[in-house]
């Protein structure tokens, strides 16, 4: 079942390999592409088939794996013990693993094999590994998107409308645990920087941030003079949210509406091979997060997103090399 350049209608089956199992979201998404009777918006996509690993030595992640792969069992997933097995059974992949370490060795597998994929975050532990990821998906001329859920949260809608106007700068909070194998943000304060993203758009110039043991805070600074502030949380109440000034209103976020949809995107992604994001913009967002680590590594001065992508284009060369 090699990719084609022909799209898939909702009328006809989709096979979905997941790879990684150390994650809850390969657990929810089953149950929503499993679902019986099916949601319309995910008719005739299921998951047939995992391969557990992998985070092998993050332990938060890699403690997890065998109870998952007993969830997935239960749901009629078929557990395989390699990715090449995997990718004989399926039309598509949710590449899952918890860790951004091993995606570029395993995306290339799914590359090589031209089977669509949904890369979950974070794409890469570092913005060259990000960066060699897209590259090698456009070389093998195989679809491939990432995306949090957030960007879907549930004010998005209105931001986007005519009554609110050009967006004009943005607040977004989610929490913020660390990583340290992985550039800071990467490893959770994504979802409150996709939901920035998901209101600025891309054009961001430099960042800025600042960090303390209760929070974690970057500012951008958008080629137009917008500003946007993300503020990861480490202590105290937690959530996901944020506040959107346009020229016409201030409104916030809204809720977060779950991972439904974002599955839908994904399963629109599978059926028609179109990526719902620019792949430009995702680049920039984690080169907005590796600015922002920089930064704090410098002080708090600002960062240039031109700067850290010229290093990662050059560290990306190598890794390809390898």
């Amino acid at each position: 079942m090699l990719f084609s350049t022909l799209s898939a209608t909702a009328e006809e089956p989709l096979s979905i390999g997941i790879i990684g199992l150390d994650t809850s979201h390969a657990i929810a998404f089953t149950k929503e592409f499993n679902r019986e009777p099916a949601q319309p918006e995910l008719a005739n996509c299921r998951v047939v088939a995992a391969y557990p690993y992998g985070s092998r030595d993050i332990e938060s992640s890699s403690s997890r794996i065998p109870k998952y792969t007993e969830s997935v069992k239960e749901m009629g997933v078929e557990i395989v013990d390699s990715i090449d097995a995997l990718l004989e059974k399926v039309d598509c992949v949710l590449l899952e693993t918890n860790d951004g370490k091993p995606h570029l060795e395993q995306a290339l597998a799914v590359f090589k094999a031209g089977k669509p994929v949904f890369i979950d975050k974070p794409v890469g532990s570092n913005l060259s590994e990000v960066v060699a990821i897209y590259r090698a998906a456009k070389q093998y001329d195989v679809p491939m998107f990432s995306s949090s859920s957030l960007r879907y949260i549930s004010g998005i809608d209105a931001i986007k409308s005519p009554g609110f106007g050009k967006v004009l700068g943005c607040q977004t909070y989610s929490p913020c645990s660390l990583e340290p194998s992985h550039t800071d943000l990467y490893w959770y304060g994504i979802h409150g920087v996709e939901a920035l993203y998901a209101c600025m758009g891309p054009g961001c110039e430099k960042v800025r941030h600042e960090s303390t043991p209760a929070a974690e805070l970057a500012t951008g600074q958008w080629d137009d003079q917008r500003l946007a502030t993300f503020r990861g949380i480490k202590s105290g109440k937690s959530g996901y949210g944020g506040i959107a000034f346009g020229e016409k209103q201030v409104l916030p976020l809204g809720d977060y509406a779950g991972y439904k949809p974002l599955l839908v995107q994904i399963a629109k992604f599978f059926r028609t091979h179109e990526t719902p994001i620019d792949a430009a913009e995702t680049i920039e967002l984690y080169a907005f997060m590796q600015a922002a680590m920089e930064s704090k590594n410098q002080g708090g001065q600002y960062v240039k997103i031109a700067d850290v992508m010229a290093k990662a284009e050059k560290e990306a060369d190598a890794l390809l090399a390898e």
